[in-house]
């Protein structure tokens, strides 16, 4: 066990003829007490400093395995909304290509369709211009007979004898 300052100050040496001068050994003594006492005092404040410091490292210890399972979880985080988007794209991009396939489709569908009318369409402007033709045609035909002389000739003379059955 080391000493203490009281047990330096409490120790009583023997004495002798033609020993050491008792004040000189006196006066030492005190000086020994307080620089004993000084490097206790110093022992201690570094000890308590210690123990502070060991609790300032104890928690940045555990401050740095916070952030490091902290950053793993991020990682592990980042990864997964990674591979979701990813995934996400891939389903996007399917369902755009089947949307414009059938997008595709439709438009070439109604394309034949709007198609097969215009060609409907146009045989039904040839069967009606034919037909417009052929009426004209008769008409005209009907205008230029004779029969309108015939009818015009009898409306006269039958308005003539009118006249004269009257007189």
């Amino acid at each position: 066990m080391p000493l203490t300052p009281l047990d330096i100050h409490n120790k009583e040496f023997t004495k002798s003829f033609r020993g050491y001068d008792e004040d000189e050994v006196n006066e030492f003594l005190d000086q020994v007490i307080k620089d004993y006492e000084l490097v206790i005092r110093e022992k201690k404040d570094l000890q308590e400093k210690m123990t502070q410091l060991n609790e300032k490292l104890g928690h940045f210890t555990n401050i740095e395995e916070t952030l490091n399972k902290s950053i793993l979880v991020a990682q592990e985080t980042a990864e997964d909304v990674k591979n979701s988007a990813t995934k996400e794209s891939k389903l996007i991009i399917k369902e755009a290509e089947k949307n414009a396939d059938r997008i595709i489709n439709e438009a070439l569908s109604k394309s034949r369709r709007i198609s097969i009318e215009v060609e409907e369409l146009k045989k039904q402007a040839k069967v009606f211009r034919t037909r417009l033709k052929m009426l004209v045609e008769a008409q005209l035909e009907m205008i230029e007979t004779n029969d309108w002389d015939d009818l015009f000739d009898t409306e006269m003379a039958e308005e003539l004898e009118l006249i004269e059955n009257e007189s």
